[in-house]
């Protein structure tokens, strides 16, 4: 039975995504987006679907909406982003989270929230399981987003308490994949766009910290899946496969065929040494796991960021 979807974010890198999924398995989807950092072309190809509807909208003000079902997306989510306006960005977690869930509470909607690995923090155990509290620096850099996640989540969990709000908690691990903004200052778009254009690839520290990258196809699949599941707690969603940031320079500048030389740099206050998810919760209890291995994902992501990049020229 198709149902009326609301998506936060909906023009985004990952909202964009679930939108066209959405739409694409019959429901009604109503994308809400102030365009902050989502782009309207992310969702162009949506625009004429009957089922589609675009609103641009900042979730930081009230709306309301007759839906079933909401995604919580909005937010920016790369440093770059979310470090230019920190009060913007705790603003869009915490008033924004506010206004989600209230609107699931007034229209009986179930909610998952898109909550995010950067809750562990530099984080001293590994890999990272969900009952990890975290090792987040309070007034660092990152703080505006690290700990406007947590307090999304603590949001979310008082609203299941106190209102029976059905709410599901997705924490997202490095994800990448067509149409992530080229300078969103991520480590896969940055290199494939330094690749691209024969730029140095900027390596940060001695590039031995790690990350697992999960394909976007395999993250919007574990997004439909706690959504119409009965798991309330959090669930890690990600690729655990840990790769070391030298690792995937090399990768991505071998198959790019690029001559672009490794250039090292500081390492960024606060940046995690490592990164990667303990998913048995959402294999035991959602039956996902990635199945898009590293070198698959980036080959599509680098044809659409060399097709974009031609486009500018």
């Amino acid at each position: 039975m198709a149902k009326r979807i609301l998506v936060t974010g909906g023009a985004g890198f990952l909202g964009s995504h679930l939108c066209q999924r959405l739409v694409a398995k019959g429901n009604d989807v109503v994308c809400l987006d102030n365009l902050f950092t989502g782009r309207r072309e992310n969702i162009d190809r949506l625009l004429d679907e009957h089922a589609f509807q675009f609103i641009r909208h900042d979730i930081c003000d009230p709306i309301v909406l007759e839906v079933d079902e909401i995604y919580h997306l909005a937010c920016p989510a790369s440093p770059i982003h979310y470090q230019r306006n920190p009060v913007r960005t705790i603003r869009t977690c915490v008033q924004g989270t506010l206004h989600a869930l209230e609107l699931a509470r007034e229209v009986g909607a179930r909610v998952l929230i898109a909550s995010t690995s950067e809750i562990y923090g530099d984080p001293l155990t590994h890999p990272q399981q969900e009952a990890y509290w975290g090792n987040v620096n309070p007034i660092g850099p990152r703080a505006c987003y690290d700990e406007g996640k947590r307090c999304a989540e603590a949001l979310a969990v008082s609203y299941a308490r106190q209102y029976d709000v059905q709410v599901r908690i997705a924490r997202i691990f490095n994800t990448y994949g067509p149409r992530m903004h080229e300078n969103d200052g991520r480590v896969v778009s940055n290199f494939v766009v330094q690749c691209l254009r024969s730029r140095p690839i900027t390596i940060f520290g001695q590039g031995q910290q790690t990350r697992s990258f999960c394909y976007v196809d395999d993250l919007i699949d574990g997004f439909i899946r706690l959504m119409a599941s009965g798991v309330s707690d959090p669930v890690n969603l990600g690729n655990p496969a840990e790769f070391t940031i030298l690792q995937l320079a090399q990768m991505v500048r071998g198959m790019t065929g690029s001559s672009s030389q490794l250039l090292y740099e500081q390492l960024p206050e606060d940046d995690p040494v490592r990164r990667k998810p303990d998913i048995t919760r959402a294999v035991e209890q959602l039956g996902w796991h990635p199945e898009i291995k590293l070198e698959q994902g980036l080959e599509k992501t680098i044809a659409d960021f060399r097709r974009r990049i031609q486009h500018e020229t």
